[in-house]
């Protein structure tokens, strides 16, 4: 099984393909940070995002996204761009008929740390000791998105599967 794994944002958006073979272990096929300019206006940026997130589901033809659920509770005009950039997120992967599941902070960081006040350097000392990851992350986002994927193995796989 191949799942798409997206932490949402509109300026950085974190991007991971895993796969899972039964009764093996989860594996990382592909992971980004993809960024967009603030530069551009929002629409263009929502709209480079929607690009990528179609252009990624072509490539690899994943089966679901896994993608975190909004949490905000300062700075509401973030939270609004935000919530817009995985609008587009969400529609891409309804049209193109992935199941969806997401996830709270809350879970993500239970699932991957075992503690849900985790901090992101956790996440990012814990993930490579739960997949294989032979490349350089630098960006939490990233590492947001592959745990976002490693969430969604641990709770959700075994009632596809």
């Amino acid at each position: 099984m191949i799942i798409l794994s997206i932490d949402p944002g509109y300026e950085r958006v974190g991007i991971a393909i895993l796969e899972k073979i039964p009764r093996g272990k989860e594996t990382l096929l592909y992971s980004e940070c993809f960024k967009t300019s603030a530069k551009l206006p929002h629409p263009e940026r929502l709209f480079l995002i929607g690009q990528k997130v179609h252009n990624i589901i072509e490539e690899w033809k994943p089966t679901c996204l896994s993608i975190e659920k909004l949490f905000f509770n300062t700075n509401q005009k973030t939270a609004l761009a935000v919530a817009e950039a995985r609008g587009v997120i969400l529609y891409e992967a309804t049209v193109a008929d992935l199941s969806i599941y997401e996830y709270t902070p809350l879970q993500i960081k239970i699932a991957v740390t075992g503690y849900g006040r985790s901090e992101k350097k956790q996440i990012a000392l814990m993930v490579p000791r739960l997949i294989v990851v032979d490349k350089k992350i630098s960006s939490d986002d990233e590492f947001d998105a592959i745990a976002i994927g490693l969430t969604f193995f641990a709770s959700d796989f075994k009632n596809r599967s």
